[in-house]
Formats: structure tokens, sequence, C-alpha cells
């Protein structure tokens, strides 16, 4: 009687940890099916790598000049009109210059006057007739009236305007009856003349990205003008600058360039470089948007992973390398140049290693935030 009362306790307790046992591997099953359905994984595999730096510039001729006048007056014609081309020394507009005609006769007049006033002084005092003060006063007068006439026959010759060098004509001239003023600040510029066959690019680079760029990388770019069309250019400049010269208090007071300063810290600061264009076809106009790509650095056959399997903590980069039973490690690795979608391994892999590609969700938004800064970029190289 005892045995069957036992075996009536046992039997019901081994049934219920039976299907407690065969619940839990189920479950542990289903997770691990889940886990690992969640997991996508990578190749390491070689490939060329290119590493490149994006911006934005603008077209421009290398030679151009503002044709204006040293003299103010009304011009008179125009003979050139907008794409022509001219060579330098070529009259380009003519100015009203009836006024210094005058002017330059009343100087001619003041000279013969004086230059007779002048001969008969010194003859007078080569016979002691005349003082020596007479003689210098003379001389004196007869030089500056010289002097007058030359600077009224400039101010003449300055009717004629001429281009300066060769090129097209940009942009619509001045037409005829404008008044062209003199000035150093505001001078009336009467055309522009460009040198079409050799262009720039002025292209405004991030401060995080100039590091990488140096004088004589190649470069492609496009302009929206000739779509799926690409350029060539290579970096010929680099301003040592940057682009707002922030950093150059002195022009400023106290004041202002502490409103400056605070704005300037929260903007993103940029450096113009200078890009040669090759554009044999002479298709690119000036003021056109070039979007450029400066190739920093390349590799061929580098040992590479996908920039979504790149992970960094306080110790620095890692993987999480995907071992044989579906399970993963941290594997520190170290990085060289990156591409968009790709980064070189230069320690910490092998050809052909499997690493995972998926992050993990996180469980609170606190660890979603850190996860998202964690993971949000390669590091800078």
């Amino acid at each position: 009687m005892n045995g069957k009362k036992i075996a009536k306790i046992v039997v019901p307790i081994l049934l219920l940890a039976g299907c407690i046992f065969g619940g839990y591997r189920y479950y542990m099953a289903q997770q691990s099916a889940n886990e690992a359905a969640t997991i996508e994984t990578a190749e390491v595999t070689r490939m060329n790598l290119k590493s490149t730096v994006s911006a934005t510039g603008t077209i421009r001729p290398v030679n151009a000049v503002e044709v204006s006048s040293k003299i103010t007056a009304r011009i008179n014609s125009v003979l050139v009109k907008e794409n022509d081309t001219v060579r330098a020394g070529q009259t380009v507009a003519v100015l009203d210059g009836k006024d210094y005609e005058a002017q330059r006769e009343q100087a001619a007049y003041k000279v013969t006057n004086t230059r007779a006033k002048y001969n008969r002084v010194a003859y007078l005092y080569s016979i002691g007739a005349d003082t020596q003060a007479d003689y210098e006063d003379a001389e004196y007068n007869y030089q500056t009236a010289q002097s007058s006439l030359a600077e009224t026959e400039s101010d003449l010759a300055e009717t004629v305007i001429t281009a300066p060098m060769d090129g097209v004509v940009v942009g619509e001239p001045q037409t005829a009856g404008t008044m062209a003023v003199q000035g150093t600040s505001n001078p009336t510029v009467i055309m522009r003349i460009a040198d079409l066959s050799q262009k720039q690019i002025m292209a405004k680079v991030d401060e995080t990205d100039i590091g990488n760029i140096r004088v004589g990388q190649q470069a492609t770019f496009t302009v929206d003008a000739y779509t799926g069309k690409s350029f060539t250019a290579i970096v010929k400049k680099i301003s040592q600058t940057d682009v707002s010269n922030t950093w150059d208090t002195t022009s400023t007071s106290t004041t202002s360039s502490t409103s400056s300063t605070s704005s300037t810290s929260a903007s993103v600061i940029y450096y113009y470089v200078t890009l040669d264009i090759d554009d044999p076809d002479n298709l690119l106009l000036p003021a056109m948007t070039a979007r450029v790509e400066i190739n920093t650095s390349q590799k061929e056959n580098a040992l590479a992973i996908p920039i979504s399997a790149l992970k960094t903590n306080s110790n620095g980069s890692y993987v999480l390398l995907v071992k044989e039973d579906g399970t993963t490690e941290e594997c520190p690795v170290t990085t060289g140049i990156y591409s968009d979608d790709y980064v070189e391994v230069t320690d910490g892999l092998s050809d052909g290693d499997k690493i995972s590609i998926t992050y993990k969700a996180a469980t609170t938004s606190s660890s979603s935030s850190s996860s998202s800064k964690q993971h949000e970029g390669p590091p800078p190289m």
C-alpha cells in the first residue's frame, strides 16, 4: 500500500517535471531560432577601396578682370558685346573726351607761354640783366606747365578703353550714354572679360575633412547642367584661413567679437579648396555649382568589412565575430581607410571570417540613445 501511494505521488511529479523540462527546451530552442534569425552576417573579403571627401563649390575662371575707367566721363560707344572674343590691347569702348581735349589745349597753351617767358628770363639772367630768383621762378613755372600737359594728355588717352587681357566678354557691357565713374572703392564696371579656357572650382570643405586634403589629389565632380556626366579636377591650393576669417578678432570691437565668437562656435567652419578643372570641350560656365568628390586615399586588395559592422567602445573599435556554433564574441580591430560603405581592417580579422552586422535592439530609451551615439558612424581617421 505504501508503494502504491508513493507511486501515485511520484509519477505525477515526474510527469510534471518532464513537461516543464520539455517546455523549457522548446522555449530555449525558439529563442535561439529567433536570435539566429535576427543576426545578419557578412564575410570579411578583399576589395579595392577609395576614400573620398565631398564638397560643394562654384566654378570660376582662373583669370578674369573688371574693366573700368581711370577718369570720370560719359561712355561714347561700346565696340564689343557679350560673348565676343577680345585680344589684349584691343579697343573695347570709347569715352566722351571733349572736356579733356579742352584741358589739353589749355595746358599746351600754358606750356608755350611759360617756355617763352623762361627763354627770355634765361637770356637776361645770362647777361646779368635779371636776378637768379626770377630765373628759378620762370624755370619752375615752365616745368609745372609741362607736367600739367602730360597729365591732361594721359587723361585724354584714358578715354580709349582697351582690353587688358585675351578673353571673352562675360555678361552684357554697359551701354553708350552711361556715366563711367572713376574710383578705387566703387568704380563703374564697363564690362567683364574672362579667360574661359582655364577654370577652377572654389570648394568649401568642412573642418573635419580638411586635414585629409592634399595638393595634387585627384577629384571628380558633377553639375546640374549635364546629368550623368562626370568631370575631373585636381587640388591646386588649400586656403590657410577659414571662409569667414573667424580667427581674426583684431578688426572688430569687443562686443561684435564676442557675438561673432559665440555664433561661430555653434556653426560649422569651412575652408576654401581650389581645384583646377579639365574642361577640353568648354562645357562649363562660370557660377555653376559643382558637387565634388576628392579622392583622399585608395588601396587595392584591402581586407574590408561593411561600415555597419564596425562598433566602438571605450577600448576602441571592434566587431562581433560569429563562431561556428552561431554565437558571437567581441573582436578588437584596427581600421585603415574608409569608403562610403566599407572600411579597411589592418589587424584583428582574416579572410573569410564571418561578422555580425545587426545591432541588438535596446531595452530602454536611455540605452537606445547610448547605442545610437556609439554606432552613428566611423571614428575619425
